[in-house]
């Protein structure tokens, strides 16, 4: 490892920052990093969907519980590209299962909830260490970063999590609005006794593709900040610094040797003027140093600040304190204080104020709780006129009635007398308008006599949703059906057969009338 070969800058840093630049890391390699994530782990995901095909959520977890021995390979790339000899994408795949084999098991099983995994993933994929020597090289470690390490993991833990369900809503949101009226969720709960299990798959199958995304980032701020660790400990930085110091010097090399030859005559005056100075000369040898007077001098330093710092401290006390008298001697008469006071606050002295301060608490909180019942009785019939005026400004008001919804007229008086019979007239010449005057008719209907509070931004599946609400069934499967075909003529263009022209007229006279069948 030659730090001068290094392609980032080898300083100390703060956690956060060296977390940033384990994000750079993985950006300046992200095409390598995600392209060895998506070869290794996808045919692993792929082969336990195949074996566990009716767990769908066993294969999820099988699958995370797998990310240590996934994550060897990114550490690998980014070791090796930190000294500028990043690999290629044959020699990276072929070195992957000699990564596995130091020390797998232990990262699958005990080791495999800890918090400062990406951080001390290193020490035993680089430096190589098991048993003892592992252990004394993570207490050193994690005496400053392990914090860092440990929020790292947090983060991420919550980042999948967001990141996940997000692709789970674009992904609802892809879905078809023909497809989501016909689902029935109770049915794709129950995946075991139906045909769902490849919903479920397909959902799952977003998190092998978000772990490509993520996954090398992890790795790669865990790596940052182990380096950062090894910089502050072992001094990379000054060493870096000593070494072009060298680099620089090693052409004034002759010319510092030549200058050292010229001033060796000299050397003999300056030798002996050192002598007169050295341990043994007279100057040193007669100093009066004692045992004695260093002790003193110690004493007076450590007396001193900043070894010794007096405080002053001031109480109040009755008299001047005396030594305790003896107790079977008769008590004299002093000038000071009263002989009751001073009992009064000796008695006081001795803890009795946790039991005051715990009677004054009861009696401060007994005179809020008298306060608020005194405030409700004397204010009761304000609050019960408040109470009341709401639900019946709610009851009295009526929601204002939109004048078209879908392109859709749904007033009232738009409508004809006998929606039924006028449906009927116009499935022959115009099955389009048949439909939309049974739909915008129901819209009207489930406003103004069901008070369901429409708006003209809602769509049919709102609308489905408000009426399932009111918990009449028949009218639920009425609603469903004739949003059904009503959608399937106004986006996709089919009229619904003949049967069914009249079935759907049927069920309107059977819920509001007017008209007989004929």
């Amino acid at each position: 490892m030659r730090l001068s070969d290094a392609s980032v800058v080898i300083r100390p840093r703060t956690t956060w920052e060296a977390m940033d630049l384990g994000v750079l890391m993985s950006q300046q390699h992200r095409r390598l990093l995600m392209t060895s994530w998506a070869i290794v782990t996808l045919p692993v995901y792929a082969l336990l969907t195949l074996l566990l095909w009716d767990s769908p959520s066993l294969v999820v977890i099988v699958f995370w519980w797998l990310k240590p021995a996934f994550d060897r390979l990114p550490l690998f790339i980014l070791s090796k590209a930190l000294f500028g000899e990043p690999p290629t994408l044959k020699q990276a795949l072929r070195q992957w299962p000699a990564l596995l084999k130091p020390q797998l098991l232990a990262s699958l099983t005990w080791r495999r909830l800890s918090l400062n995994r990406s951080f001390l993933m290193p020490v035993v994929q680089l430096e190589g260490l098991a048993g003892e020597a592992r252990e004394q090289r993570l207490r050193v470690l994690l005496q400053r970063n392990g914090g860092a390490a440990q929020w790292l993991t947090i983060i991420g833990v919550h980042l999948e999590t967001a990141l996940w369900f997000g692709l789970m809503a674009l992904f609802y949101l892809f879905i078809p609005q023909q497809v989501e009226l016909e689902w029935d969720w109770q049915t794709l709960i129950a995946v075991a006794e139906h045909d769902w299990l490849w919903l479920e798959h397909l959902v799952n199958f977003l998190y092998p593709l978000l772990l490509i995304f993520w996954e090398p980032v992890y790795v790669a701020c865990g790596f940052s900040l182990y380096l950062n660790r090894r910089t502050i400990l072992e001094a990379w930085d000054i060493e870096l610094v000593f070494r072009r110091l060298r680099q620089r010097l090693a052409g004034l090399a002759p010319a510092l040797l030549l200058l050292a030859i010229s001033l060796l005559p000299l050397a003999p005056p300056a030798w002996a003027a050192q002598d007169d100075n050295g341990p043994d000369s007279p100057r040193l040898l007669n100093q009066p140093l004692t045992s004695e007077a260093s002790r003193e001098s110690i004493e007076a330093i450590l007396e001193a600040p900043p070894f010794k710092n007096p405080e002053t401290i001031t109480r109040y006390r009755f008299g001047e304190e005396a030594e305790k008298p003896d107790e079977s001697a008769e008590p004299a008469e002093t000038d000071g204080a009263p002989g009751w006071l001073k009992s009064l606050f000796e008695w006081l002295s001795k803890k009795r104020f946790e039991g005051i301060a715990a009677l004054i608490q009861v009696l401060l909180w007994a005179a809020l709780l008298t306060a608020i019942a005194w405030l409700a009785w004397h204010y009761r019939h304000s609050l019960k006129t408040l109470a009341n005026r709401r639900p019946a400004q709610r009851m009295h008001s009526k929601p204002a009635a939109p004048v078209q919804m879908f392109g859709l007229d749904i007033r009232e008086e738009s409508l004809p007398e006998d929606v039924a019979t006028r449906a009927e007239q116009l499935w022959s010449t115009a099955p389009r308008e048949a439909l939309g005057l049974l739909y915008r008719a129901l819209l009207s209907r489930l406003h103004h006599e069901f008070a369901i509070p429409l708006k003209p931004a809602d769509t049919e599946g709102q609308v489905l949703q408000r009426v399932e609400q009111l918990q009449q069934r028949d009218l639920l499967v009425f609603s469903k059906n004739l949003t059904q075909h009503w959608q399937n003529i106004a986006y996709g263009h089919r009229p619904p057969a003949p049967h069914l022209q009249r079935e759907l007229c049927d069920g309107w006279r059977g819920l509001f009338g007017p008209g007989v069948s004929r």
